[in-house]
């Protein structure tokens, strides 16, 4: 990756609320990181987006329409932060696809989307969250209700026993250091007495780099592993949390967890907003490009 470039993030939009919640949220780190913004724009003929023309629209009329729509975004969006955006208008009916590989052929660093959680309502920002955080190579981040506010101040960050975790360290002092946030470690008690040293050890190096980069954290152990989803939302709620980041795609052993349906239940529950990263074998520096 050519470390010269600004980095691009991707957003998708169907031009609902929860959309342009993400927009804000993409606005505001592209300002902190010096980011440029790509605004995606999806139809599919057989419903969807499409669903609030006539049902004569032709595929022209509906490119047209959206496209008319992003321009004038990427206008004021230019004129109100001065942040350069590119548009796109892309038919397919197989929206989560699209969007990954809009990303992809873009050289998108990270995607930025709003979703409706699993029982919203089933748009473009809906039920295909998922679907583009199970095969998004870059970091995505899913944002629900909330607005961007005074930014990610409070970020919890969920550690396992498994190596790629330690991965989200440098992208969470890399956020940290942006946003001026302090660090919520957050881990759960194992009985196994092998297994609860690896996780002390775990713990005890991330602080560690987290001291070494000046960043402010707390350390918290869950008791539950069982229900460590719902328990971490909880706690993300209690302390006021602006962000979760987790990991996906992670080792599937059952003395290895957190694993994928852990970030399923977070991504369909949390309130707040969710980074997900996905491990890579190109390195943690390349993790930390996304921004």
């Amino acid at each position: 990756m050519d470390i010269t470039k600004k980095n691009i993030m991707l957003v998708p939009t169907d031009f609902s609320e929860v959309a342009d919640l993400a927009l804000e949220h993409a606005i505001m780190i592209a300002k902190n990181f010096d980011n440029d913004i790509a605004l995606l724009a999806i139809y599919d003929t057989g419903n969807l987006i499409t669903s609030i023309f006539s049902k004569n629209a032709t595929e022209e009329m509906v490119e047209k329409s959206l496209q008319t729509q992003l321009d004038l975004k990427k206008v004021e969006i230019k004129q109100k932060h001065n942040i350069d955006v590119q548009t796109v208008v892309r038919s397919t009916s197989r929206i989560y696809k699209i969007i990954v590989e809009t990303a992809e052929e873009l050289g998108c660093d990270s995607i930025i989307m709003g979703t409706h959680g699993a029982s919203g309502l089933n748009k473009i920002m809906g039920s295909n969250a998922q679907r583009v955080i199970s095969q998004a190579e870059v970091p995505v981040i899913v944002i629900k209700n909330k607005h961007f506010g005074d930014g990610y101040k409070h970020i919890v960050f969920p550690i396992d026993l498994s190596f790629e975790t330690r991965q989200k360290v440098r992208m969470a002092i890399h956020f940290a250091k942006k946003f001026h946030s302090t660090i919520h470690i957050l881990s759960f008690r194992e009985d196994d007495e092998f297994l609860g040293h690896k996780i002390t050890a775990n713990i005890h190096n991330v602080e560690k780099q987290f001291d070494e980069a000046g960043v402010a954290y707390t350390s918290f152990f869950l008791s539950d592993k069982s229900g460590m989803a719902k328990e971490t939302i909880n706690y993300a709620e209690n302390i006021k949390a602006d962000l979760i980041m987790i990991m996906t795609q992670q080792d599937e052993s059952l003395t290895e967890i957190i694993i994928g349906s852990y970030a399923q239940q977070i991504v369909n529950n949390a309130t707040m907003p969710v980074m997900t990263v996905t491990p890579t074998t190109k390195g943690i520096t390349e993790v930390v490009r996304a921004f």
